[in-house]
């Protein structure tokens, strides 16, 4: 059995969101365990988030998002899970493409 943190207060299949003060966290399951390579402005949510390295079967390395901080002065719990949705709805897309008898 896996101890959650007691910071975590929503989680889904892909993503974790932690009250980390004065930041929402929000945390792509999927990246968990990377190393942080950059910490910096994602300019999709406007908001400082930290970048990883995953390196594809040809070796060339990509740069991906690992976590994101969102100031509670800007948003809400809510804006936060919103985006996390989206997040998940994204995946469940690529895994249904790429193993659609899976299970869910």
């Amino acid at each position: 059995m896996q101890i959650e943190p007691p910071d975590m207060i929503k989680r889904g299949r892909f993503y974790f969101i932690y009250d980390r003060p004065p930041h929402f966290v929000m945390e792509d399951k999927t990246k968990r365990g990377l190393e942080v390579r950059e910490r910096r402005l994602d300019e999709k949510y406007r908001v400082e988030a930290e970048q990883g390295m995953i390196y594809d079967m040809d070796g060339i390395g990509h740069r991906v998002w690992i976590r994101w901080y969102f100031p509670k002065s800007q948003f809400t719990l809510d804006d936060v899970v919103a985006k996390a949705e989206e997040m998940e709805k994204r995946y469940k897309a690529i895994r249904e493409m790429t193993c659609p008898d899976g299970e869910d």
